[in-house]
């Protein structure tokens, strides 16, 4: 059960046995960094328990945030079908995605659901923050935490289904062992190879040769912030060998808050890299 899956095996382990033996908790709570299967395995779970395929059944319900935050309308509404007998299977399955996106006033009202829930239903939560949650809800969930997927089953991962070789420690710890982050940036591996580059050649190479290496910040507007975090995985690694670029870190965040502020982004880039270029010269 779940071979398909990717990591996590004992999470696996632990719920395929649930299922098997009908000891199956009310309510789970799924929390880990994103991407990492949290909601591919809860969707796989519905499948087992109701035993069916594809993406719908009459008696399972995911929920998704509207305008960025699950709302206590939707809570209202999957309170109102949650007490429905189940139409075809003998339990019915919910999945709000992104709970942590729940506002406050739609975690209480969930919690008179989690607290007396119908002998049929199963909800299961998942989020990547749990500090988010209201401890009520809490404590009337299993907590199942995921942990990070092993680094070459990344890896084999990528060269089996994107035919991607040649990935760079750096951005496997950008990746945060999830496979959804390592999807996501599949198509940005040059991108992040030259940032790279320039980053490594800091000492090496002259004020305008690392301005043309820069090339990918001043084209990078829309996703800045990501790239500068992984500006920072790689100036720590170099922190540990010259304490120069623990200072280039500091500029990086920096220029993160003066983005943040509406800074003239082209002038915030030029300073970036000329700072940090002078930093280590």
């Amino acid at each position: 059960m779940f071979e398909k899956i990717i990591g996590n095996q004992a999470i696996k382990e632990m719920l395929a046995k649930a299922i098997e033996n009908e000891t199956l908790s009310h309510s789970y709570l799924f929390v880990g960094t994103q991407g990492i299967g949290k909601k591919l395995l809860a969707k796989e779970m519905a499948k087992k328990i109701l035993s069916f395929d594809g993406e719908s059944h009459p008696d399972f319900m995911c929920i998704e945030p509207e305008e960025n935050s699950i709302k206590i309308a939707q809570i209202r509404i999957l309170q109102k079908k949650i007490q429905e007998k189940p139409i075809i299977a003998d339990k019915k399955v919910y999945i709000i995605d992104n709970a942590d996106t729940m506002t406050v006033e739609a975690q209480n009202c969930l919690l008179k659901t989690l607290e007396e829930p119908p002998e049929f239903a199963i909800i299961i939560l998942i989020g990547s923050q749990e500090s988010a949650f209201l401890t009520t809800i809490k404590s009337r969930c299993m907590i199942v935490k995921f942990g990070p997927i092993q680094e070459d089953k990344i890896i084999q991962f990528m060269k089996d289904n994107y035919a991607i070789e040649g990935i760079s420690q750096n951005q496997l710890e950008m990746f945060q062992g999830s496979i959804g982050k390592a999807i996501l940036l599949k198509d940005k591996q040059e991108q992040y190879g030259k940032i790279e580059d320039m980053i490594e050649n800091l000492n090496q190479k002259d004020l305008i040769e690392i301005v043309t290496l820069a090339e990918p910040l001043y084209k990078a507007k829309e996703e800045i912030f990501e790239i500068l975090e992984y500006m920072n995985i790689v100036l720590l690694k170099l922190a540990k060998q010259n304490y120069l670029y623990t200072n280039c870190i500091e500029i990086v965040e920096n220029t993160k808050k003066r983005l943040k502020q509406s800074a003239n982004y082209d002038m915030s880039i030029d300073d970036l890299v000329f700072n940090i270029w002078e930093e280590v010269n």
